[in-house]
């Protein structure tokens, strides 16, 4: 382990911090622990990639910028473009945090150090300790650069869930790769995000909460450049948002979208002609916007089969239909939003010939993909469902995410146990799979290799037909991992490295969640 200096002894570096996203200044200082950050990362405009609002252009009580009597917004409406931005200052400032035992795996040689003076000694992965999640620094260039394509050649505009990784890191490169806002499931998300200062963000989730709605109101007249949508599914719930907005500051108004559900799926609206009836009590609420459609396709299937497929191509028609049908109610311009990571291209398919920015036939439209997996991606769950896996597409997105753990006892021939566990890798959508161990393919010395169960802080590594001597005490095991959005909550600091196939690992990274 190579010794790190800190304090008056650091190493000194002039290093600039990598991968330094596009970047101006605008929307007043970010306040994020008590410091001030007036620069932002901006979403570069142009193309289908370029940034649209989803707040109307006036969120005061009265009529919206443009509004026009029919519903159509005029001939003056259409979807606003303004980049989205996240604070650069805010961002950068991780380099200058503190790191100590509170940083799971972290090498004891580095508490105290900040980041930037750790990643000065130029650490290797050999000098982190085990259980540990690392992330791919080429594998994450590679992703977002086929989402961003996949996406502008589909016609849609991508507001990734923030919520996979809860790492305003990973936003600021998602947005700096072009991304139309940044989509968060609870209040408590959004307001994380704020103070970082995303300025475009999606909530797919109701918001009834009367202290988060108060917070909103308050945030959205502090800053004008703000926008913000949720959605809604109960007309309870607008009459509940509706007072709880009375007698906020402004008379700020809230953007909504009407939530279409399916059967036996989950939050949403069960039939079009009941969200009907609650577009129209939005649209004769005093304190809400009426702005597009929101639904999520991936609570109806979990496998490409031809019924879940059929599933999901019925609800989304579902959706379109309840979109065409509430022309008539939209202010000025509307969203249609859907799509996980499992069924983006059901989604392309349905949904994308909604797309009508400037209005020409009617009230301008965006439709916009919620996709939050696809900048990990994984060997799991998504590598078996996604339309852009390997073997589905010709650049396919490739798992940037690894477990490494250390064998910590060989009780059996054919078991080995390894140092982690459920709070160190997730489970819920498949187990860990063995990949490498002592420079080795499991899929050449032993295929037959499996982790069969977690316990909490234990991996069960089964070896059919190994030898005692096999996969010694000590040996550290790359495992490839399902589901990233519960593989980031286990961890407050990841590790970035240059290459998970290198003999010797660089870390070049370290990448700050908040769960």
């Amino acid at each position: 382990m190579r010794r790190l200096r800190t304090g008056r002894n650091a190493v000194p570096t002039d290093e600039k911090p990598t991968r330094e996203a596009t970047a101006s200044e605008g929307g007043g200082p970010v306040h994020v622990d008590g410091i001030e950050h007036p620069h932002d990362v901006d979403a570069p405009r142009g193309g289908v990639t370029s940034h649209r609002g989803v707040v109307s252009p006036d969120r005061r009580t009265g009529d919206s910028a443009g509004q026009a009597g029919n519903g159509t917004g005029g001939a003056a409406a259409r979807v606003p473009d303004r980049p989205v931005r996240i604070g650069r200052a805010a961002v950068e400032d991780f380099a200058h945090r503190t790191l100590g035992p509170e940083h799971k795996s972290l090498p004891p040689a580095a508490w105290g150090a900040t980041v930037r003076e750790f990643l000065a000694t130029n650490p290797c992965l050999d000098d982190f300790q085990t259980p540990l999640l690392t992330l791919d620094r080429a594998t994450l260039d590679a992703n977002l650069a086929v989402m961003g394509e996949w996406a502008r050649r589909a016609g849609v505009r991508l507001a990734p869930h923030g919520k996979t990784t809860m790492a305003p890191q990973l936003w600021a490169e998602q947005v700096a790769a072009g991304c139309w806002g940044i989509t968060l499931a609870t209040p408590w998300q959004v307001q994380a995000a704020r103070a970082f200062g995303v300025s475009r963000i999606v909530l797919a989730n109701s918001l009834v909460d009367p202290v988060a709605l108060r917070w909103l109101a308050g945030e959205l007249a502090r800053d004008p450049e703000f926008e913000f949508c949720c959605w809604v599914d109960d007309l309870a719930s607008v009459a509940l948002m509706d007072a709880a907005l009375a007698d906020t500051p402004g008379g700020v108004r809230v953007r909504v979208l009407v939530e279409l559900g399916g059967a036996h799926g989950r939050t949403g609206v069960r039939r079009v002609e009941d969200a009907r009836a609650l577009a129209e009590a939005v649209r004769s609420s005093r304190r809400l916007i009426l702005g597009g459609v929101a639904g999520y396709e991936g609570a109806l299937a979990h496998d490409r089969g031809a019924d879940g497929v059929a599933a999901v191509r019925g609800y989304l028609d579902e959706m379109a239909r309840l979109h065409r049908d509430l022309t008539d109610l939209y202010e000025d311009f509307a969203v249609v939003t859907a799509g996980g990571s499992a069924f983006q291209d059901l989604v392309v398919e349905r949904l994308a010939p909604l797309a009508d920015e400037t209005g020409s036939a009617g009230a301008p439209t965006a439709v916009v993909l919620r996709s939050g997996a696809y900048v990990v991606h994984d060997d799991g769950f998504y590598a078996g469902i996604s339309p852009l896996a390997a073997g589905r597409a010709d650049r396919p997105l490739r798992s940037a995410m690894h477990g490494w753990a250390r064998v910590i006892s060989r009780p059996e021939p054919e078991l080995a146990l390894l140092d982690a566990g459920k709070r160190d890798f997730p489970f819920d959508e498949g187990l860990p799979v063995p990949q490498y161990a002592g420079g080795q393919r499991f899929s050449d010395v032993n295929p037959a290799a499996q982790v069969t169960a977690l316990n909490d802080q234990h991996t069960f590594l089964r070896l059919p037909g190994a030898a005692a001597g096999d996969l010694q005490i000590g040996t550290v095991v790359r495992l490839g991992l399902s589901h990233p959005c519960t593989a980031f909550d286990k961890w407050r600091l990841i590790p970035v490295i240059d290459s998970a196939d290198a003999a010797d690992p660089r870390v070049v990274d370290l990448v700050h969640t908040f769960f």
